[in-house]
């Protein structure tokens, strides 16, 4: 049976797309791999998964090729990367899906993106602080960052990558020596203690999580995350042991997720899913949706430090608005101060990295 022009380009078309080995395709059918995975792209954004391999990143890279805003999702690591991107392109949902392998695909993977969400390095283990983690991870966010400097600096930054009190600075840092720092793209992921904070005060209230919205500023780390329970919706009130007991829980979280996974890891899914729904925000504001509030480690004037987590209104230039923090509490007030002293060092130890 002979076959007409046009039903052999879809045959080699679906071919190619169905077994990479075969995608060494003579140059004059036009058949590439881009091309294949491009066809059928639907409108909407293109996001960038920076450490796509690893325990929070495939686990992200599959909710975000659920998001129906995603029109193109990018995934980079430096191991591991085409087994992921075949294994989530075969997920029957509208975003085109695309891996990028090792350092010399780092520019690829960054070229034309509208969001980098960054959760590459590695996870803390039982005994490490977030401290420990930081010359690994400090030196992986620097690499990130000159790429996307150079590749889409107007793209917005979502940095997930732990000790996020120091990252941020540095990629700060790297962004000024770029000359291409705008403060309102780049923004530190704290939507895991919100996410938290909302699941742990639900179950004091008896409440669905949903239904609850519980400010968290400062920081993500320790004493540096400060939920502020005054201010929680639906209004409420709690005893003095009431609020002891949610704020250590809530400063303590990831310690929680790594002892109980006993040396395996740390939170991977569930900071995941707190990234995607961030992710999920910044995308409605560059859609131009309206009100899109939530809480974000960022440029800040908030307090005298440079960074500060607080709540932020986002829109299509990233953060439209960072909220001054409300009336506090006696319990807050004093829980600001050690957040304050505490984050002073982070961020410090983050610009004095990149200033060495």
């Amino acid at each position: 049976m002979e076959y007409s022009s046009e039903a052999n380009k879809r045959i080699a078309r679906l071919t190619a797309h169905l077994y990479p080995s075969n995608l060494q395709m003579k140059e004059s059918s036009g058949l590439t791999q881009a091309m294949c995975r491009a066809k059928g792209g639907a409108p909407g954004f293109k996001v960038a998964i920076l450490g796509a391999a690893g325990g929070i990143g495939q686990p992200l890279a599959m909710l975000m090729k659920m998001n129906p805003l995603v029109s193109v999702l990018h995934l980079y690591d430096v191991v591991n990367a085409p087994g992921v991107t075949a294994d989530i392109s075969h997920m029957d949902t509208r975003a085109v899906v695309r891996g990028f392998l090792g350092q010399p695909q780092l520019e690829s993977a960054l070229a034309c993106m509208d969001l980098v969400i960054i959760p590459a390095g590695v996870p803390r283990k039982p005994g490490m602080t977030r401290d420990d983690l930081f010359n690994i991870n400090a030196g992986i966010v620097w690499t990130l960052c000159e790429g996307i400097a150079k590749c889409c600096p107007n793209a917005i930054v979502n940095l997930i990558s732990n000790p996020v009190n120091s990252t941020v600075p540095i990629a700060a840092e790297v962004f000024k020596k770029a000359g291409t720092y705008d403060p309102k793209r780049l923004l530190g992921v704290t939507m895991l203690d919100v996410v938290r904070a909302n699941t742990f005060v639900a179950e004091v209230l008896g409440l669905d999580p949903r239904e609850v919205d519980v400010p968290v500023v400062g920081g993500h780390a320790g004493v540096t995350i400060l939920p502020l329970l005054s201010q929680v919706k639906p209004p409420c009130s709690f005893t003095p042991q009431e609020t002891e007991y949610l704020t250590n829980r809530i400063q303590n979280g990831g310690t929680e997720v790594v002892e109980a996974k006993a040396g395996t890891g740390s939170a991977t899914l569930s900071m995941a899913y707190a990234a995607v729904k961030f992710a999920d925000a910044c995308l409605r504001g560059l859609r131009g949706d309206a009100g899109v509030v939530e809480c974000a480690f960022v440029a800040s004037q908030v307090t005298e430090l440079p960074f500060f987590a607080s709540k932020v209104r986002l829109g299509r230039i990233g953060v439209e608005k960072v909220f001054q923090l409300g009336p506090l509490n006696e319990y807050e007030r004093i829980g600001l101060e050690k957040a304050k002293k505490e984050l002073a060092g982070s961020i410090q130890k983050g610009v004095s990295f990149i200033k060495k």
